[in-house]
């Protein structure tokens, strides 16, 4: 479902992401952990196709994110920081105009709507006007409008960032219940117990690379440590390490 190979990206002579290769598959949630910073939102706008790669390329869902940007974006998904809301759209005006955007037709569209009102819970937000809404609401409609077209594979970019713990809940369970065979599910999140509580495979991401790739398990079973946050230290140690070394 997605294969990333040495794909980077440079702002002259600084390089948010070096070199990245991964492969992810249908029915994983797949985690991106690191730091703010670390090249991870970079990463997810490259396969985004809103940024253009300075090496490397990529698929999703089969399709080149440098030759089939448009196939690309029919199969995405993607819910990152920053992404707004007209103030003056309903909630249910703007999952209409987007799944019309799709390619929807109305009554899809409407059946779409009613499924993400029952796991989002969007009773509150779907005819009231976007100026009025809370943080928490904000983004739940913004979930809603990623999903609206019910896409293979689904970007969420610290997508809990803002929400009170309710709203987080929703979004973790919701995140879990997308699970299937045929969608994958890429976590960016620098909040360790959402990664493991969802996660099936995680690479871990500093300085715009890949330190490591595997499971929860793996990782603290490799670095020799008792949780994630721990083991997470240590694998950035052994990368500072590494390049002290070469230097």
């Amino acid at each position: 479902m997605l294969n990333i190979q040495e794909l980077g990206k440079d702002y002259g002579d600084f390089s948010a992401l070096r070199s990245v290769s991964l492969q992810a598959y249908g029915g994983e949630i797949f985690g991106l952990l690191g730091a703010n910073g670390a090249g991870k939102t970079t990463l997810l706008r490259l396969l985004s196709t809103l940024l253009s790669p300075s090496r490397g390329t990529a698929t999703v869902a089969g399709y080149d994110i440098r030759t089939q940007a448009q196939q690309v974006r029919r199969m995405i998904g993607l819910v990152s920081g920053g992404m707004g809301l007209s103030d003056r759209l309903t909630g249910r005006e703007t999952l209409q105009y987007f799944g019309a955007l799709h390619g929807l037709r109305p009554a899809q569209t409407a059946q779409r709507i009613d499924i993400l009102t029952m796991q989002l819970g969007l009773e509150q937000v779907l005819d009231e006007r976007a100026g009025g809404f809370s943080t928490g609401m904000k983004q739940k409609v913004v979930v809603a409008r990623a999903l609206i077209h019910d896409p293979p594979v689904i970007f969420l970019d610290e997508a809990t960032s803002g929400l009170d713990v309710l709203a987080r809940r929703q979004l973790l369970d919701l995140a879990l219940n997308l699970r299937a065979p045929d969608r994958l599910i890429v976590y960016s999140t620098h909040v360790m117990s959402e990664v493991e509580e969802l996660c099936d495979r995680v690479a871990v991401i500093s300085g715009g690379e890949v330190v490591q790739t595997g499971t929860v398990q793996a990782l603290i079973a490799d670095t020799g440590t008792g949780n994630l946050e721990r083991a997470f230290f240590e694998m950035l140690r052994r990368q500072q390490e590494a390049r002290v070394s070469k230097a």
